[in-house]
Protein backbone atom coordinates (compact mmCIF):
# COMPACT_ATOMS: atom_id res chain seq x y z
CA UNK A 1 0.00 0.00 0.00
CA UNK A 2 1.24 3.84 -1.00
CA UNK A 3 0.97 5.95 2.12
CA UNK A 4 -0.04 9.29 1.99
CA UNK A 5 2.14 11.78 0.68
CA UNK A 6 3.20 14.59 3.18
CA UNK A 7 2.32 18.07 2.93
CA UNK A 8 3.89 20.54 3.98
CA UNK A 9 1.80 23.32 4.92
CA UNK A 10 2.55 26.99 3.45
CA UNK A 11 0.35 28.83 6.05
CA UNK A 12 0.83 26.47 8.98
CA UNK A 13 -1.05 29.02 11.42
CA UNK A 14 -3.96 29.96 9.26
CA UNK A 15 -7.04 28.29 10.52
CA UNK A 16 -10.84 28.53 9.95
CA UNK A 17 -11.58 32.46 10.08
CA UNK A 18 -13.39 34.16 13.28
CA UNK A 19 -15.87 35.44 10.36
CA UNK A 20 -17.03 32.13 9.22
CA UNK A 21 -16.85 30.82 13.18
CA UNK A 22 -18.74 33.50 14.50
CA UNK A 23 -21.51 32.95 11.97
CA UNK A 24 -21.83 28.92 11.74
CA UNK A 25 -21.91 29.95 15.62
CA UNK A 26 -24.75 32.56 15.39
CA UNK A 27 -26.53 29.80 13.23
CA UNK A 28 -26.10 27.11 15.31
CA UNK A 29 -27.70 29.67 18.72
CA UNK A 30 -30.04 31.16 16.47
CA UNK A 31 -28.16 34.25 17.12
CA UNK A 32 -29.09 37.66 15.54
CA UNK A 33 -25.45 37.76 13.67
CA UNK A 34 -24.26 41.22 13.58
CA UNK A 35 -20.72 39.56 13.31
CA UNK A 36 -19.94 39.25 9.30
CA UNK A 37 -19.27 42.36 7.89
CA UNK A 38 -22.60 42.26 5.17
CA UNK A 39 -25.70 44.04 4.76
CA UNK A 40 -28.66 42.09 5.19
CA UNK A 41 -30.56 44.20 2.90
CA UNK A 42 -30.67 44.15 -1.05
CA UNK A 43 -28.62 46.25 -3.94
CA UNK A 44 -30.09 48.39 -5.75
CA UNK A 45 -33.19 46.75 -8.14
CA UNK A 46 -31.85 48.89 -10.94
CA UNK A 47 -28.37 47.23 -10.47
CA UNK A 48 -30.05 43.67 -10.40
CA UNK A 49 -32.14 44.72 -13.39
CA UNK A 50 -29.22 45.67 -15.66
CA UNK A 51 -27.55 42.38 -14.72
CA UNK A 52 -30.37 40.64 -15.88
CA UNK A 53 -30.92 42.60 -18.83
CA UNK A 54 -27.43 42.03 -19.96
CA UNK A 55 -27.20 38.29 -19.22
CA UNK A 56 -30.41 38.21 -21.21
CA UNK A 57 -28.34 40.05 -24.06
CA UNK A 58 -25.90 37.41 -24.56
CA UNK A 59 -22.74 39.35 -22.47
CA UNK A 60 -22.38 36.01 -20.83
CA UNK A 61 -18.39 35.24 -21.94
CA UNK A 62 -15.02 36.10 -20.60
CA UNK A 63 -14.77 40.19 -20.51
CA UNK A 64 -10.85 40.91 -21.20
CA UNK A 65 -9.04 40.35 -18.15
CA UNK A 66 -8.74 43.76 -16.67
CA UNK A 67 -12.44 44.57 -17.18
CA UNK A 68 -14.20 45.95 -20.18
CA UNK A 69 -12.97 49.51 -21.26
CA UNK A 70 -16.59 50.92 -21.11
CA UNK A 71 -16.31 50.26 -17.07
CA UNK A 72 -12.98 51.22 -16.40
CA UNK A 73 -13.70 54.26 -18.15
CA UNK A 74 -16.73 54.98 -15.68
CA UNK A 75 -14.29 54.06 -12.90
CA UNK A 76 -11.90 56.69 -14.24
CA UNK A 77 -14.50 59.14 -14.39
CA UNK A 78 -15.94 58.39 -10.66
CA UNK A 79 -12.24 58.84 -9.55
CA UNK A 80 -12.01 62.29 -10.90
CA UNK A 81 -15.64 62.63 -9.62
CA UNK A 82 -14.34 62.19 -6.25
CA UNK A 83 -11.21 63.27 -6.17
CA UNK A 84 -9.75 65.11 -8.97
CA UNK A 85 -7.70 62.40 -10.75
CA UNK A 86 -8.65 60.78 -13.37
CA UNK A 87 -6.29 57.17 -13.88
CA UNK A 88 -5.80 56.08 -17.30
CA UNK A 89 -8.55 53.30 -18.27
CA UNK A 90 -6.15 51.28 -19.85
CA UNK A 91 -2.99 51.38 -18.05
CA UNK A 92 -4.36 52.14 -14.50
CA UNK A 93 -7.15 50.59 -14.00
CA UNK A 94 -7.75 47.17 -13.39
CA UNK A 95 -10.93 45.14 -12.07
CA UNK A 96 -10.42 42.18 -9.88
CA UNK A 97 -12.57 39.64 -8.30
CA UNK A 98 -13.29 41.68 -4.86
CA UNK A 99 -10.73 43.45 -3.20
CA UNK A 100 -9.13 40.64 -1.03
CA UNK A 101 -8.13 39.45 -4.92
CA UNK A 102 -7.20 42.97 -5.22
CA UNK A 103 -4.74 42.68 -2.35
CA UNK A 104 -3.35 39.47 -3.07
CA UNK A 105 -2.02 40.11 -6.28
CA UNK A 106 -1.13 43.30 -5.38
CA UNK A 107 1.02 42.18 -2.61
CA UNK A 108 2.11 39.30 -4.30
CA UNK A 109 3.67 41.50 -7.07
CA UNK A 110 5.25 44.03 -4.88
CA UNK A 111 6.66 41.68 -2.01
CA UNK A 112 9.63 39.59 -2.42
CA UNK A 113 11.72 37.19 -0.21
CA UNK A 114 12.96 38.75 2.86
CA UNK A 115 10.88 42.14 2.71
CA UNK A 116 9.72 43.81 4.86
CA UNK A 117 5.62 45.15 5.58
CA UNK A 118 4.62 47.14 7.80
CA UNK A 119 0.85 46.38 9.15
CA UNK A 120 -1.48 48.27 11.69
CA UNK A 121 -3.42 46.29 13.97
CA UNK A 122 -5.93 45.41 14.56
CA UNK A 123 -5.46 44.34 10.68
CA UNK A 124 -8.19 42.64 8.19
CA UNK A 125 -6.87 39.38 8.22
CA UNK A 126 -6.11 38.41 4.19
CA UNK A 127 -3.07 41.14 4.70
CA UNK A 128 -0.66 38.90 6.82
CA UNK A 129 -0.72 35.74 5.32
CA UNK A 130 -0.42 36.82 1.59
CA UNK A 131 2.63 38.78 2.77
CA UNK A 132 4.08 35.15 4.60
CA UNK A 133 2.94 33.22 1.17
CA UNK A 134 5.44 35.46 -1.00
CA UNK A 135 8.62 35.26 1.48
CA UNK A 136 8.14 38.39 3.16
CA UNK A 137 7.65 39.75 6.98
CA UNK A 138 4.95 41.68 8.40
CA UNK A 139 6.00 44.29 10.80
CA UNK A 140 2.43 44.89 12.58
CA UNK A 141 2.43 48.08 15.13
CA UNK A 142 -0.60 48.36 17.32
CA UNK A 143 -3.01 51.83 16.88
CA UNK A 144 -3.25 53.64 19.95
CA UNK A 145 -6.13 52.57 22.28
CA UNK A 146 -9.23 53.86 21.69
CA UNK A 147 -8.89 55.93 19.54
CA UNK A 148 -7.25 53.43 17.00
CA UNK A 149 -4.79 56.41 15.73
CA UNK A 150 -1.41 55.71 13.99
CA UNK A 151 1.55 56.08 16.01
CA UNK A 152 3.78 57.53 13.47
CA UNK A 153 6.79 57.69 15.61
CA UNK A 154 6.73 53.61 16.00
CA UNK A 155 6.07 53.75 12.30
CA UNK A 156 9.27 55.73 11.86
CA UNK A 157 11.48 53.64 14.25
CA UNK A 158 10.25 50.47 12.75
CA UNK A 159 11.47 51.34 8.97
CA UNK A 160 14.41 49.36 7.62
CA UNK A 161 16.11 49.09 3.97
CA UNK A 162 14.18 45.98 3.84
CA UNK A 163 10.66 47.93 4.55
CA UNK A 164 9.26 47.54 1.09
CA UNK A 165 5.53 48.07 1.38
CA UNK A 166 3.14 50.11 3.84
CA UNK A 167 -0.33 48.79 3.92
CA UNK A 168 -3.00 51.68 4.56
CA UNK A 169 -6.47 50.98 5.79
CA UNK A 170 -9.03 54.17 5.51
CA UNK A 171 -11.54 53.74 6.68
CA UNK A 172 -10.01 51.20 8.67
CA UNK A 173 -11.85 47.55 9.31
CA UNK A 174 -12.78 46.87 12.12
CA UNK A 175 -11.79 50.14 13.84
CA UNK A 176 -14.32 52.47 12.29
CA UNK A 177 -11.18 55.14 12.22
CA UNK A 178 -10.12 57.53 9.47
CA UNK A 179 -6.65 58.64 8.39
CA UNK A 180 -6.70 63.05 8.87
CA UNK A 181 -4.54 65.79 7.38
CA UNK A 182 -1.86 65.40 9.82
CA UNK A 183 -1.29 61.28 8.75
CA UNK A 184 -0.85 62.36 5.36
CA UNK A 185 1.41 65.04 6.26
CA UNK A 186 3.54 62.35 7.93
CA UNK A 187 2.95 59.46 5.03
CA UNK A 188 4.27 61.82 2.54
CA UNK A 189 7.43 62.42 4.20
CA UNK A 190 8.25 58.60 4.97
CA UNK A 191 7.65 58.62 1.28
CA UNK A 192 9.27 61.19 -0.27
CA UNK A 193 12.75 60.31 2.50
CA UNK A 194 12.35 56.09 2.08
CA UNK A 195 12.30 53.64 -1.12
CA UNK A 196 8.81 51.75 -0.86
CA UNK A 197 5.38 51.57 -1.63
CA UNK A 198 1.92 51.96 -0.62
CA UNK A 199 -0.96 49.90 -0.86
CA UNK A 200 -3.86 51.58 0.61
CA UNK A 201 -6.97 49.30 1.22
CA UNK A 202 -10.17 52.19 0.79
CA UNK A 203 -13.16 49.87 0.10
CA UNK A 204 -15.07 51.66 2.86
CA UNK A 205 -14.24 54.93 1.03
CA UNK A 206 -17.86 56.62 0.60
CA UNK A 207 -19.03 55.32 4.43
CA UNK A 208 -17.45 57.99 6.09
CA UNK A 209 -19.42 60.32 8.31
CA UNK A 210 -20.24 63.73 9.91
CA UNK A 211 -18.62 65.65 6.84
CA UNK A 212 -14.92 64.67 7.30
CA UNK A 213 -13.17 64.05 3.91
CA UNK A 214 -12.12 60.73 3.06
CA UNK A 215 -8.07 61.36 3.14
CA UNK A 216 -7.42 58.87 -0.22
CA UNK A 217 -3.83 58.24 -1.62
CA UNK A 218 -5.57 59.52 -5.08
CA UNK A 219 -5.82 63.49 -3.56
CA UNK A 220 -2.31 63.89 -3.28
CA UNK A 221 0.25 63.48 -6.64
CA UNK A 222 3.52 62.15 -4.22
CA UNK A 223 1.45 59.26 -2.44
CA UNK A 224 -0.87 57.78 -5.53
CA UNK A 225 2.72 57.84 -7.55
CA UNK A 226 3.89 55.02 -5.14
CA UNK A 227 0.26 53.70 -4.67
CA UNK A 228 -1.61 50.75 -5.20
CA UNK A 229 -5.24 52.00 -4.64
CA UNK A 230 -7.97 49.27 -4.04
CA UNK A 231 -11.47 49.74 -3.72
CA UNK A 232 -14.89 47.45 -3.61
CA UNK A 233 -18.32 47.45 -5.88
CA UNK A 234 -19.51 45.29 -3.08
CA UNK A 235 -19.09 47.75 -0.05
CA UNK A 236 -20.48 50.78 -2.11
CA UNK A 237 -23.18 49.04 -3.64
CA UNK A 238 -24.26 46.27 -1.12
CA UNK A 239 -23.87 43.39 -2.84
CA UNK A 240 -21.23 42.04 -1.52
CA UNK A 241 -21.48 38.28 -2.80
CA UNK A 242 -20.84 39.42 -6.00
CA UNK A 243 -17.03 39.86 -5.73
CA UNK A 244 -16.33 42.90 -7.71
CA UNK A 245 -13.50 45.31 -6.66
CA UNK A 246 -10.69 47.02 -8.62
CA UNK A 247 -7.19 48.68 -8.16
CA UNK A 248 -5.48 51.49 -9.04
CA UNK A 249 -1.93 51.83 -9.78
CA UNK A 250 0.70 53.64 -11.92
CA UNK A 251 1.01 52.11 -15.20
CA UNK A 252 4.59 50.17 -13.95
CA UNK A 253 2.61 48.87 -11.03
CA UNK A 254 -0.51 47.97 -12.56
CA UNK A 255 2.22 45.87 -15.78
CA UNK A 256 3.38 43.81 -12.75
CA UNK A 257 -0.52 43.38 -10.94
CA UNK A 258 -2.49 42.27 -14.18
CA UNK A 259 0.13 39.33 -15.03
CA UNK A 260 -1.06 38.02 -11.38
CA UNK A 261 -4.56 38.96 -11.73
CA UNK A 262 -4.26 36.85 -15.25
CA UNK A 263 -3.31 33.99 -13.67
CA UNK A 264 -5.83 34.00 -10.27
CA UNK A 265 -8.83 34.73 -11.86
CA UNK A 266 -8.86 36.21 -15.35
CA UNK A 267 -11.37 37.83 -15.72
CA UNK A 268 -14.70 39.48 -13.53
CA UNK A 269 -18.37 38.24 -14.01
CA UNK A 270 -19.20 40.31 -17.70
CA UNK A 271 -22.88 40.82 -16.79
CA UNK A 272 -21.99 43.12 -14.01
CA UNK A 273 -19.38 44.45 -15.84
CA UNK A 274 -21.73 45.92 -18.49
CA UNK A 275 -24.79 46.69 -15.64
CA UNK A 276 -22.04 48.91 -13.72
CA UNK A 277 -21.37 51.38 -16.52
CA UNK A 278 -24.52 51.95 -16.77
CA UNK A 279 -25.75 52.28 -13.19
CA UNK A 280 -22.72 54.83 -12.25
CA UNK A 281 -23.91 56.93 -14.78
CA UNK A 282 -25.96 58.30 -12.02
CA UNK A 283 -23.30 59.62 -9.49
CA UNK A 284 -25.87 60.04 -6.47
CA UNK A 285 -25.87 56.09 -5.95
CA UNK A 286 -22.17 56.61 -4.30
CA UNK A 287 -22.09 60.12 -3.50
CA UNK A 288 -25.09 59.79 -1.19
CA UNK A 289 -23.35 56.46 0.70
CA UNK A 290 -22.31 58.76 3.88
CA UNK A 291 -25.62 60.16 4.52
CA UNK A 292 -27.38 56.35 3.87
CA UNK A 293 -24.84 54.59 6.37
CA UNK A 294 -24.69 57.54 9.08
CA UNK A 295 -28.58 57.22 9.77
CA UNK A 296 -27.51 54.00 10.28
CA UNK A 297 -24.47 54.30 12.41
CA UNK A 298 -26.47 57.07 14.81
CA UNK A 299 -29.39 54.98 14.59
CA UNK A 300 -27.34 51.88 15.84
CA UNK A 301 -25.52 54.26 18.76
CA UNK A 302 -28.70 55.45 19.69
CA UNK A 303 -30.14 52.25 20.55
CA UNK A 304 -26.57 50.53 22.17
CA UNK A 305 -27.47 53.76 24.63
CA UNK A 306 -29.48 51.52 26.72
CA UNK A 307 -26.73 49.04 26.85
CA UNK A 308 -24.13 48.85 29.13
CA UNK A 309 -21.09 48.71 26.96
CA UNK A 310 -18.67 51.79 25.99
CA UNK A 311 -19.10 52.63 22.84
CA UNK A 312 -15.87 53.64 21.07
CA UNK A 313 -15.85 56.32 18.02
CA UNK A 314 -16.87 55.17 15.02
CA UNK A 315 -15.84 57.66 11.85
CA UNK A 316 -16.21 55.28 9.01
CA UNK A 317 -17.10 51.82 8.01
CA UNK A 318 -20.55 50.22 8.79
CA UNK A 319 -18.14 48.99 12.34
CA UNK A 320 -19.10 49.89 15.92
CA UNK A 321 -16.42 48.80 18.02
CA UNK A 322 -17.45 48.51 22.26
CA UNK A 323 -15.38 47.82 25.12
CA UNK A 324 -17.02 45.27 27.88
CA UNK A 325 -13.33 45.57 30.05
CA UNK A 326 -15.34 47.39 33.10
CA UNK A 327 -18.33 44.19 32.54
CA UNK A 328 -15.99 41.49 31.88
CA UNK A 329 -12.54 40.17 32.63
CA UNK A 330 -13.12 37.24 29.97
CA UNK A 331 -11.12 36.52 27.11
CA UNK A 332 -12.71 38.33 24.15
CA UNK A 333 -13.52 35.06 22.17
CA UNK A 334 -14.25 33.55 25.15
CA UNK A 335 -17.02 36.72 25.66
CA UNK A 336 -18.21 36.97 21.90
CA UNK A 337 -19.37 33.29 21.83
CA UNK A 338 -20.89 33.50 25.14
CA UNK A 339 -22.97 36.03 24.48
CA UNK A 340 -23.86 34.77 21.20
CA UNK A 341 -25.34 31.71 22.87
CA UNK A 342 -26.61 32.73 25.61
CA UNK A 343 -28.06 36.43 25.06
CA UNK A 344 -28.72 35.78 20.92
CA UNK A 345 -26.43 38.46 19.18
CA UNK A 346 -23.60 37.36 17.67
CA UNK A 347 -20.50 39.74 16.81
CA UNK A 348 -17.10 39.53 16.29
CA UNK A 349 -13.99 39.88 19.04
CA UNK A 350 -11.02 42.02 17.92
CA UNK A 351 -8.21 39.92 19.23
CA UNK A 352 -8.15 37.75 16.02
CA UNK A 353 -6.62 41.08 14.23
CA UNK A 354 -3.56 40.99 15.78
CA UNK A 355 -0.21 38.86 15.38
CA UNK A 356 -0.16 38.85 19.53
CA UNK A 357 -4.31 38.00 19.78
CA UNK A 358 -3.88 41.56 21.89
CA UNK A 359 -7.13 41.69 23.83
CA UNK A 360 -8.26 45.07 25.18
CA UNK A 361 -11.51 43.60 25.74
CA UNK A 362 -13.65 45.03 22.78
CA UNK A 363 -16.18 43.54 20.27
CA UNK A 364 -17.02 44.34 16.78
CA UNK A 365 -20.69 44.81 15.67
CA UNK A 366 -21.89 45.43 12.38
CA UNK A 367 -24.39 48.12 11.65
CA UNK A 368 -24.93 47.38 7.75
CA UNK A 369 -28.41 45.87 8.87
CA UNK A 370 -32.23 46.39 8.86
CA UNK A 371 -33.53 48.24 11.26
CA UNK A 372 -35.09 45.80 12.66
CA UNK A 373 -31.98 43.74 12.48
CA UNK A 374 -30.49 46.24 14.97
CA UNK A 375 -33.31 46.93 16.70
CA UNK A 376 -34.03 43.28 17.92
CA UNK A 377 -30.08 42.89 18.44
CA UNK A 378 -30.19 45.53 21.31
CA UNK A 379 -33.23 44.02 22.57
CA UNK A 380 -32.16 41.21 23.40
CA UNK A 381 -28.68 42.56 24.50
CA UNK A 382 -31.12 44.87 27.31
CA UNK A 383 -33.02 41.89 28.00
CA UNK A 384 -30.05 40.39 29.13
CA UNK A 385 -27.84 42.38 30.84
CA UNK A 386 -26.75 40.33 33.49
CA UNK A 387 -25.25 38.28 30.78
CA UNK A 388 -23.20 40.50 29.74
CA UNK A 389 -21.52 40.75 33.29
CA UNK A 390 -19.07 37.92 34.48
Amino acid sequence: MQSTPTISSKLPNAGTSIFSIMSAWAHEHKAVNLAQGFPDFDCHPELVRLTHHYMQKGMNQYAPSAGILPLRERIAEKTAHTYGFSPDPATEVTLTTGATEALFVAISALVQEGDEVIVFEPAYDAYIPVIELNGGKAVPIALERNTYAINWHQVKEALTPQTRLIIINTPHNPSGSVLKPHDITELTEIVMNHDLLLISDEVYEHIIFDGVTHQSMLLYPILREKSIVISSFGKTFHNTGWKMGYAIAPPEITVELRKLHQYVTFSNFTPAQYALVDFMAETKHYTSLPEFYQERRDKFRSLMQATDFELLPCQGTYFQLVSYAHLSSEPDVVYAKRIAKEAGVATIPTSVFYTDKLDRKVVRFCFAKQDETMERAVELLVKNAQILKE
